[in-house]
């Protein structure tokens, strides 16, 4: 060859897409192409190819295995003479390595790809029967069986058949498959075969008519006797033919396995029997089934042995299908069901993951199957078990919307069509999308992707799973909009019965009342009745998420009615998804954050980047993120400066409060519930950490505000007095909850000049007008100062100087007083004097040489004493979050009796802090790492839980709620799942139950 004629070979080769253009001319120089290496024709079919180097390979190896040389030569001249082989023959070989392994050892089953009759286009079972009914032994049934599949990948990479019918020709070769292996278990043993019935029942893939190239053949079984047999005896001969059958198709002989034939579908799964009886069957159905059983369901069909047997399964078992939706637990399995299911891929697999993965195949079957088992009880038209059919019927009744449908179908296909292509490669079982570039090129070209196949295969790949991830919620909730909207003339939608049937499915316990507000904020043509309906489809999903959907909607529906004329607001929801769906969960989580959005609307501008509330003048932005003591300070005391009198200030002090409140507790749910983007957060202690600063940082500033206002009206710019405020209790320890008090004490200190009385006066008269203006109802919420912590409690005075404290603490304090002053902490007014009381106290809270043993016993018979006493009768103590066993006062008390008997010798414990003293304490050896893991956990536990009863139903509480969706919605909080609120009481229990053997031991020394 010369070096010319070589160049122009190499060139046209890389033109006509091979990729080795080298090893491409040395084959085609091979003697077995020597008659029409030079043949335009070849070359052309060859590029034509998903992988022309992989067909060409495959064609020589054809040729060599060839048995003489008129065999050679008949395959070549068909090859040149005949089109429709050309293209099938080197089609395959292009796209499979297996099927070329398999000519290669079966040289002449290239003849089965000659035949072109109108039958051929689209054959069926009997077609695929006749094409196995000369094997004899599973090695002749597998070598038919790739025979047979040979012709369907033909059809397949020729673009005669779609994906869905070569799905549907997968799964008639597979029942004509199981009804060959069937026959050869029954001529074996034919004793066993005349004492049964034996019916087959397709599950799955195989059921639905959509099989993959590779895939288990899920099937269930169901036998009966034979007339006059006994039935025990007809079980066991059955047994042994549906498990001979598997073996047929599932063992590995010399020509390879079939495919495995998975039985685990059947009642019990694994740990039940392989063969039952009808009535068995139906027994379980009727008792223990539960719903995915009956989803698994929808795509039975009988394929092989007895068929009036496998006809009478169907028939009894059909009606218990589409009766699921009406089953007591359906909404929470569904619920349950709805999640996605990926914690199994390894991570670095989840990305391409084309069945499992986000907009994944699981996600339209899923999708399908749930809509059917809502609405075709309903309506026979919606029943198919094939995907794709069930999609465009359910279309046709208006139960999905027809564009989401022709693109879910369009996505579906493609998905397929890549699944289909991959596995026939090896004839491999995957769902991985190669990361090697030979083998996407190959996938893309096979998909007809020529320009730059990688880049156009993962383009196309990435937009159908993003059309799936977008669509597979609004695909139940956009019909339920179209219901309640004006369509045009001819569309279908859901009836009135339908939409409610759809929304009871999905959890919505007054479905009725959730289509009227459907069509309050859905129905019109206005633009803002636009952006609704294409918000709605999403947030209805996010909302049915929770535990209480209805109030969701309902809360929705009331800010949107509040901000409806906003021009920011749908925009901001529509544009920062973050926003969107920070909204939904905050909505549907309870009543505390829904109640202090509804008082000042505009604050729904924190639930997103923190930009669209300052753009738009909805109030400052910073996102949820809890802002620092001073930044809430400063402004604060300008709302105050800016302020005509006092009230007025205070009520611009409590509306601060209430948007950082309302911060706060958005911040709290979204990250205790976690987003699509955002995992829930896992460390429960920094939750409550965060919480519990937040609030009490909030709560001084709102105090430095209000003491500001009311020293302001009163005497100007200087009171007579020094006045400062002392945080003591969880206020003081940084841990005040949504529902928390202000324990607090008052100080102050006449000014020079300035007479006792006085001073006195003065400080009383601003306690008192702090207390009253702090409590006067508004759409705000009040905070209540507390000072029963102070000298004399009730019965001493509100304030009292620094020397009257000094006088009491020196003459009359008691060790009870010394274990509170722990927390003491100055919050607002004068840093001075709250320092000198704090040195002052300081020798009181960490006594040098610490606690005497008189005070210990004083300490641990208070203790007891509370417990007897101050628990609510009718209140299970063991879940009482404060006063039972195991429950903050418990570990509190632990925590404070090592600081006053160790804090003198051990700086670490000198803070007012439970978490921060208790970390102190076991870095110093006071107790070990498991008691203080322990302790901890049950204090945050105990504080989450507190927490959650306050989201959940606006007021304070110290044990879990009654109600049933009060307790599931703390239990979502907390992260269980629906019909999961026995594990989270019983995890409080046995949380408790450890720190209360703890405290037993560290605090009363048993």
């Amino acid at each position: 060859m010369t070096p010319g004629r070589r160049s122009s070979t190499f060139t046209r080769l890389l033109r006509h897409g091979f990729t080795d253009a080298s090893a491409a001319e040395r084959l085609l120089d091979s003697p077995e192409l020597a008659a029409v290496r030079d043949d335009p024709v070849l070359l052309e079919a060859l590029g034509a190819t998903a992988d022309p180097d992989l067909a060409l390979h495959g064609l020589v190896r054809l040729l060599e295995a060839q048995p003489g040389p008129t065999a050679h030569q008949g395959l070549l001249d068909t090859l040149i003479a005949a089109k429709p082989l050309r293209d099938r023959l080197l089609g395959v070989l292009g796209a499979s390595a297996a099927l070329a392994d398999h000519l290669a050892r079966h040289p002449r089953d290239w003849e089965a790809l000659v035949t072109y009759e109108p039958r051929d286009l689209h054959p069926g079972v009997a077609e695929f029967e006749r094409g196995l009914a000369e094997a004899g032994d599973p090695v002749g049934l597998r070598v038919a069986y790739r025979r047979c599949l040979l012709s369907i990948a033909a059809r397949d990479v020729c673009g005669t058949t779609d994906v869905a019918e070569t799905a549907a020709e997968l799964a008639d070769l597979a029942t004509a498959t199981l009804r060959a292996a069937l026959a050869l278990a029954e001529r074996a043993a034919p004793e066993d075969a005349a004492a049964c019935r034996l019916a087959v029942i397709a599950m799955g893939k195989c059921g639905g008519h959509e099989l993959n190239y590779v895939s288990d053949v899920d099937v269930i079984f169901v036998g009966e006797a034979a007339a006059g047999a006994d039935e025990a005896k007809a079980l066991r001969s059955a047994t042994k033919l549906a498990s001979h059958m598997m073996r047929i198709c599932s063992e590995t002989t010399v020509e390879g396995s079939i495919w495995p034939v998975d039985a685990n579908l059947r009642p019990e799964g694994r740990n039940g029997p392989l063969v039952r009886t009808l009535s068995s069957h139906l027994a379980y159905y009727q008792r223990w089934a539960k719903t995915w059983e009956f989803q698994a369901l929808l795509k039975a069909r009988p394929v092989a042995g007895d068929p009036d047997l496998g006809q009478e399964y169907l028939d009894a078992l059909e009606p218990m299908v589409w009766k699921a939706a009406e089953r007591e637990n359906f909404v929470a399995d569904v619920q349950q069901m709805r999640r996605r299911v990926v914690e199994n891929i390894p991570l670095a697999e989840v990305d391409r993951e084309l069945k499992l993965g986000p907009g994944g195949l699981r996600d339209v079957e899923f999708a399908v199957q749930l809509l059917q088992l809502v609405h075709g009880r309903a309506d026979a038209t919606v029943r198919s078990g094939t995907t794709l059919v069930a999609l465009k019927t359910l279309a046709a009744g208006g139960y999905v919307g027809r564009a989401d449908a022709t693109q879910l179908d369009d996505a579906y296909r493609f998905l397929r069509s890549m699944e289909h292509r991959i596995q026939l490669y090896r004839l491999r079982r995957t769902h991985l999308v190669p990361e090697d570039q030979a083998d996407l090129r190959r996938l893309g070209r096979s998909l007809g992707l020529r320009t730059d196949p990688v880049a156009e295969l993962t383009r196309e790949w990435k937009r159908h799973t993003g059309v799936v991830r977008r669509l597979h919620e609004k695909l139940f909730y956009r019909p339920l909009l179209d219901a309640v909207a004006q369509l045009g003339p001819g569309e279908a939608r859901l009836s009135p019965k339908a939409a409610r049937e759809r929304l009871e499915a999905l959890g919505y316990a007054d479905p009725a009342a959730a289509l009227r507000h459907l069509e309050a904020l859905a129905s019109g043509v206005t633009r803002k009745a636009a952006i609704q309906r294409t918000l709605l489809p999403v947030l209805l999903g996010w909302f049915a998420d929770s535990a209480d959907p209805d109030a969701g909607l309902l809360n929705f529906r009331k800010v949107s009615d509040a901000l409806g004329k906003t021009p920011w607001y749908l925009r901001l929801l529509r544009d920062e998804g973050a926003a969107a769906e920070n909204l939904a969960r905050v909505l549907s989580a309870g009543r505390l954050a829904p109640d202090l959005l509804m008082r000042a609307p505009e604050a729904v501008a924190l639930l997103g980047d923190g930009d669209a509330g300052a753009r738009e003048g909805g109030g400052p932005g910073g996102g949820l993120e809890p802002r620092p003591r001073g930044q809430l300070e400063r402004e604060t005391l300008a709302a105050v400066g800016r302020a005509d009198n006092a009230a007025d200030g205070v009520r611009a002090a409590r509306g601060v409060r209430r948007r950082e409140l309302f911060r706060t507790a958005a911040a709290d749910i979204v990250d205790s519930y976690g987003t699509e983007t955002n995992p829930a957060e896992a460390d429960q202690g920094a939750l409550v950490d965060r919480v519990g600063g937040a609030v009490s940082d909030l709560t001084a500033a709102t105090l430095a505000g209000t003491l500001r206002a009311v020293v302001r009206e009163g005497w100007g710019d200087t009171l007579p007095t020094r006045f400062t405020v002392i945080g003591m209790g969880r206020f003081g320890g940084h841990e005040l909850g949504y529902g928390s008090d202000a324990d607090v004490l008052f100080v102050h200190e006449p000014r020079d000049g300035v007479a006792d009385r006085e001073a006195a006066d003065a400080a009383n008269k601003v306690v008192s007008e702090m207390r009253r203006l702090l409590q006067i109802p508004s759409a705000d919420p009040p905070l209540l100062i507390d000072a029963d912590l102070r000298p004399e409690g009730k019965s001493g005075p509100l304030v009292r100087t620094l020397k009257s404290y000094e006088a009491y603490y020196r003459r009359w304090s008691l060790v009870w007083e010394s274990q509170a002053l722990l927390r003491a902490e100055t919050v607002a007014g004068d840093e001075e004097l709250g320092s000198r009381f704090i040195e002052l106290i300081d020798p009181l809270r960490y006594p040098a040489e610490g606690l005497g043993e008189d005070a210990v016993r004083e300490i641990r018979r208070l203790k007891a004493r509370m417990e007897s006493e101050r628990v609510p009768r009718g209140t299970d103590p063991k879940l009482h979050t404060k006063l039972g066993p195991g429950g903050l006062s418990d570990v509190e008390w632990t925590v404070q009796l090592i600081q006053l008997r160790h804090g003198w010798a051990e700086p670490g414990l000198r803070t007012t802090r439970t978490r921060e003293a208790l970390a102190a304490a076991c870095a110093a050896g006071l107790l070990g790492p498991e008691e203080a893991a322990i302790l901890d956990e049950a204090w945050v536990l105990a504080t989450r839980v507190r927490n959650a009863v306050m989201l959940v139903r606006g007021r304070a509480g110290d044990t879990f709620p009654s109600g049933s969706r009060e307790l599931a919605a703390v239990g979502r909080y907390l992260g269980y799942g629906e019909g999961h609120a026995g594990d989270m009481l019983d995890a409080y229990r046995r949380t408790a139950r450890r720190a209360r053997t703890v405290v037993e031991e560290l605090f009363y020394g048993a």
